[in-house]
C-alpha cells in the first residue's frame, strides 16, 4: 500500500492509538504482531488478547487511570497497555527499576486518578491513554499525560515525512517504560507491519535478528548503535544489509560515527530527530545528508510544527542568537500529574518549551546548545556542557562523556569531565583528552580535570545520569572516598 493510502485508512480509523488493530486482525490476521524473539502474537491474536483484557477491565469498573503492570514481558507489557486504552482508560507506565520507596511516592502523588471512577468506556482523540514519566528535580519521577491525537498525529507525520520503510516491521530493543521505543512498538502496531522486541538489549542478538532482514526499520539510542559498531570492529562482523531505515533518537548522535554504521548497515537511511517525552518530535534530518550543517544541529522543523527561539534581552536577534526553544504542534503533551517540578515544561498559550536553548541557523537548522538546567558560569561566562561533551565523545576512544562544574573562587565554576572509555581502547591520558578539546573550543571550555568512571549511570530511560555523576564528582573534588571515579592522568 502506497503511504499517503496508508495514512488515509489509519487517520480515518477513528483518530485513537488503539484503532487500527481490530482492522488488521481482519485483514491480516496471521501476520505476526509481535514477537519476542521467544514468543509471538499474530494479529488477530493480539487483537483477541487485547480485547479480553479491556472487557475484564469494565467488568471489574477499573479507574479511569491504571497502571500496566512492570513485572511483566515486554510482549505482555504491549497487551495490558493495547487493552487499558481500548477500554477507554489511561495507562500508566512506571519503571520495573523504581525502589520500593520511589513507586509508592509516585503513587501517592497521582492519588485521586488511579481511583477515580471511569465513566466512558469510549476514548474520542482528546481523551488521555498514556501517562509516562520522566526524572525530576525532586527525586519523584513526573508524569506527563497523553492524549490519542498527539500520537495518532505523531504516528502520521511519522510515515508521512519516512515513507514506507517506516511502515515495515520495526525492532524496538529498548524498556517498555521508554517513551521512545514504546512509541516504536507502537508504531509497528500501527501500521500493521509488526514490531520485534527484546526483553533486555543483547547488541548480538539485535545484530542477528537484523541481519535476517525482518524488520528493516531499527528505532535506536546512540549508545546502543555504538555498541553495535564496537562489537562489529571487535568480530569483523560484515555488513547487514537488512535495514532499510535507522531512527535515532533519545540523545546526541555523533554525526562523525554515520561513516562507521553506514558501513555496517549499507542499505539504511540514517536518521536522527530531536524531540522530548512532552512534545513528540520537533525537527530531523538525515545523519549525513548535509555535511554543511553545523555540529550542533538537530534538523528542520516537522512539517506539523513550528519552532520559536526566545532570547533573554540584550542576546542577538534571530538567527543566531541563542535563546529558549518553544515549539507549536498538535503533538504535545496535555499536562503533568503527581509532583510539581519546578524544571518542568512551560506553556506560553499554544506554545511549549521544555527548557532546552538553541538558535535557529542561517540555512534553518535548528542547533541544540544544551539544557537551560545544566548550563554552567564559568569566568563569567556560559557554557553548556553538552558542546563539551560532544567534542569528547567524538575521540575515538571515549564511549560517554559528562562534563561538570564544581566550585572555584576565581573562576565561579571550574569546568570538570567524567569519560567512560571503550573497552577495546587502549588506556586514556588527560593530556589527550585536553588537546582534543583546545583544538576545537576556547580555552575556557576546556575541562580542567578528568576521572574515568567504568559502571556509567544511567536514567531509567537509558540516558546519562548527570545528576549521579555530579554526586561523584563532588566526592572527588573534597576527596572523600565513597566516590565511584578514578582520576585521569
Amino acid at each position: 500500500m502506497h503511504a499517503a493510502c496508508l495514512i488515509g485508512v489509519l487517520v480515518a480509523n477513528q483518530g485513537l492509538v488503539h484503532s487500527p488493530l481490530a482492522g488488521w486482525a481482519q485483514t491480516r490476521p496471521e501476520v505476526v504482531a509481535l514477537d519476542d524473539g521467544h514468543t509471538s502474537l499474530t494479529f488477530a491474536q493480539l487483537h483477541a488478547a487485547v480485547e479480553q483484557h479491556a472487557q475484564a477491565l469494565i467488568q471489574r469498573h477499573a479507574p479511569a487511570t491504571v497502571f500496566v503492570d512492570d513485572q511483566l514481558s515486554t510482549l505482555q507489557h504491549m497487551v495490558s497497555f493495547m487493552g487499558i486504552i481500548r477500554s477507554g482508560r489511561c495507562a500508566a507506565v512506571s519503571d520495573p527499576d523504581w525502589p520500593s520507596a520511589v513507586r509508592d511516592s509516585v503513587q501517592r502523588a497521582l492519588g485521586a486518578s488511579l481511583t477515580e471512577p471511569c465513566h466512558t468506556h469510549t476514548a474520542t482523540p482528546t481523551s488521555p491513554f498514556y501517562i509516562g514519566f520522566t526524572s525530576g528535580s525532586t527525586g519523584i519521577p513526573k508524569g506527563f499525560r497523553r492524549h490519542h491525537q498527539s500520537w495518532t498525529e505523531s504516528l502520521r507525520v511519522c510515515l508521512d515525512t519516512f515513507g514506507m520503510d517506516a511502515a515495515s516491521c520495526v525492532m524496538a530493543p529498548g524498556r517498555f517504560s521508554h517513551s521512545l521505543f514504546l512509541f516504536g512498538m507502537v508504531l509497528g502496531l500501527w501500521s500493521g507491519a509488526g514490531v520485534v522486541v527484546q526483553e533486555r538489549f543483547s547488541a548480538p542478538r539485535l545484530m542477528n535478528t537484523l541481519r535476517s532482514g525482518q524488520t528493516p526499520c531499527l528505532v535506536a539510542v546512540p549508545s546502543q548503535l555504538l555498541m553495535m559498531l564496537e562489537l562489529a570492529a571487535r568480530r569483523n562482523i560484515a555488513p547487514i544489509e537488512g535495514v532499510r531505515l535507522i531512527l535515532i533518537s533519545g540523545a546526541r548522535w555523533m554525526r562523525d560515527r554515520t561513516a562507521a554504521l553506514q558501513t555496517l548497515f549499507p542499505k539504511a537511511r540514517i536518521v536522527e530527530f530531536y524531540g522530548a517525552s512532552e512534545t513528540s518530535f520537533m525537527a530531523w534530518m538525515d545523519a549525513d545528508a548535509d555535511a554543511s550543517a553545523p555540529a550542533q544541529a538537530v534538523g528542520k522543523p516537522f512539517a506539523n510544527v513550528d519552532i520559536d527561539i526566545r532570547q533573554p534581552q540584550g542576546q542577538p536577534p534571530p538567527p543566531m542568537g541563542v535563546g529558549q526553544i518553544y515549539v507549536r504542534s498538535p503533538m504535545v503533551f496535555i499536562d503533568y500529574v503527581g509532583t510539581p517540578d519546578h524544571t518542568a515544561a512551560v506553556r506560553d498559550g499554544d506554545w511549549l518549551s521544555v527548557r532546552d536553548m538553541g538558535y535557529m541557523d542561517a540555512q534553518g537548522y535548528l542547533c541544540l546548545v544544551g539544557r537551560e538546567n545544566r548550563m554552567l558560569v564559568t569566568q563569567g561566562k556560559n557554557l553548556f556542557p553538552e558542546e563539551v561533551e560532544s567534542v569528547l565523545m567524538s575521540c575515538a576512544d571515549v564511549m560517554h562523556a559528562s562534563v561538570q562544574g564544581v566550585p572555584d573562587a576565581i573562576r565561579g565554576q571550574q569546568v570538570v569531565a567524567v569519560i567512560c572509555a571503550k573497552h577495546s581502547s587502549p588506556a586514556l591520558s588527560a593530556h589527550a583528552l585536553t588537546q582534543a578539546c583546545r583544538e576545537q573550543l576556547e580555552s575556557y571550555k576546556v575541562p580542567k580535570r578528568f576521572w574515568v568512571c567504568a559502571d556509567w549511570p544511567t536514567t531509567a530511560s537509558g540516558k546519562t545520569d548527570h545528576a549521579a555523576l555530579a554526586a561523584w564528582v563532588q566526592a572527588s573534588f573534597f576527596n572523600d572516598a565513597s566516590s565511584c571515579l578514578h582520576p585521569l592522568h
